[in-house]
C-alpha cells in the first residue's frame, strides 16, 4: 500500500513538473528580478514567500493544462512519451482534479496578498489565467506558440511588482524588466522546442524552432542581446550600484556563449536541456547581482 501511494505521489510530481526544479526556477527568476528592482526592495519575507508559492502553484497548473491538451501528441514525441497522462499512469479525471486544486491554491495566494495590492494582483492573475490554460493549444494554430508563452512569463514580472508596490507605475524599470523577460523566454523556449523539432514536424505541430528554421540560432542570439540590453536599462533606472554590473557583463557574455555552443552541438534533448539549465544559472547570476547591489550598497 505504501509503495502504491509513493508511486502515485511520484506521478503527481511528474505531472506538476515539481521533480524538475529548473522549470520552476526559470519562472521565479524574473519574479525575483521584478521584486529586487522595485523602489521598496528588498521585498518583505511575506511577499517573497507568497510569490514563490504562487509560482509553484501556477506553473504546476500550467504544466497540467499542457499535458491535458497534449496527452495524445505526447505519446508520439520522444521527450514526452513517458509523461503520466501520455503513458496512462494517471487518468484525465485525476489530472483535472489536480488542476483545479492548483488553481484554488493560486487564488488563495492572491487573496493572501496585502489589501492595498490585492485587487490589482487579482486583476492581473485573471488576465493571465486564460493565456496559461490555452497556451498549449497554440502549437496547433499559431506558428510561434513560444511568443504566447513569453507573454505568460511576463506576468511573473507584473504580479510581483504589483504585490510589492500596489501599482504598475514602475516607469522604465518595470517596462524594460517585463520586455527583457519576454525576449529571454522566447529565446530559451525556442531552444527547448528544438528538441522536439523532428517529432513536431511529423505530427503537424508548430513551434518557433520550426517556423524560424535556419534562422533559429541567430534569433535566439538576438533575443538574448535584447534581454541584456533591456535589463541594463531597467537596472540603471532602478539605480543599482556598481556591484551589479560585473554580474550583468558575465551573464550577457554567458548567454551569447551558450548560443555559440548551440552551433557546435547536434540538436536534441540533451543539448536543449543543457541550454535550459544554463539559462537558469545565468538568470540566477543576474538576480544575485541585483540582491547584492540592494543589500551592500
Amino acid at each position: 500500500m505504501n509503495n502504491l501511494l509513493t508511486q502515485k505521489i511520484r506521478y503527481y510530481f511528474q505531472l506538476l513538473r515539481w521533480n524538475k526544479p529548473s522549470g520552476r526556477l526559470i519562472l521565479l527568476i524574473p519574479a525575483g528580478w521584478s521584486l529586487w528592482l522595485t523602489p521598496t526592495a528588498p521585498p518583505s519575507l511575506f511577499i517573497l514567500g507568497l510569490i514563490i508559492l504562487g509560482g509553484l502553484f501556477v506553473s504546476g497548473a500550467g504544466c497540467i493544462a499542457n499535458d491535458i491538451w497534449d496527452r495524445k501528441f505526447d505519446k508520439q514525441v520522444t521527450r514526452t512519451k513517458e509523461r503520466p497522462l501520455a503513458n496512462n499512469k494517471l487518468s484525465l479525471k485525476t489530472a483535472l482534479i489536480l488542476l483545479v486544486s492548483m488553481l484554488f491554491l493560486s487564488l488563495f495566494i492572491v487573496l493572501a496578498i496585502p489589501a492595498d495590492s490585492r485587487k490589482l494582483c487579482l486583476q492581473l492573475a485573471s488576465l493571465s489565467l486564460p493565456l496559461i490554460l490555452f497556451y498549449p493549444s497554440a502549437k496547433r494554430w499559431f506558428k510561434y506558440p513560444q511568443l504566447i508563452l513569453s507573454i505568460c512569463w511576463g506576468f511573473s514580472v507584473l504580479i510581483p511588482w504589483a504585490a510589492s508596490e500596489s501599482s504598475l507605475a514602475g516607469g522604465e524599470t518595470l517596462l524594460f524588466c517585463w520586455l527583457a523577460t519576454i525576449f529571454w523566454t522566447f529565446g530559451f523556449d525556442t531552444v527547448y522546442a528544438m528538441a522536439d523539432e523532428t517529432d513536431d514536424k511529423e505530427i503537424g505541430l508548430n513551434s518557433s524552432a520550426i517556423s524560424l528554421g535556419g534562422k533559429s540560432i541567430k534569433t535566439v542570439s538576438f533575443c538574448y542581446f535584447v534581454t541584456s540590453f533591456f535589463l541594463a536599462i531597467a537596472s540603471f533606472s532602478a539605480n543599482l550600484g556598481l556591484i551589479f554590473w560585473p554580474f550583468w557583463l558575465i551573464s550577457s557574455l554567458g548567454m551569447q556563449r551558450e548560443v555559440f555552443l548551440l552551433s557546435s552541438r547536434s540538436k536534441g534533448i540533451k543539448t536543449s536541456g543543457l541550454h535550459f539549465s544554463n539559462q537558469v544559472r545565468i538568470g540566477s547570476l543576474l538576480l544575485l547581482g541585483m540582491i547584492l547591489s540592494k543589500i551592500i550598497e
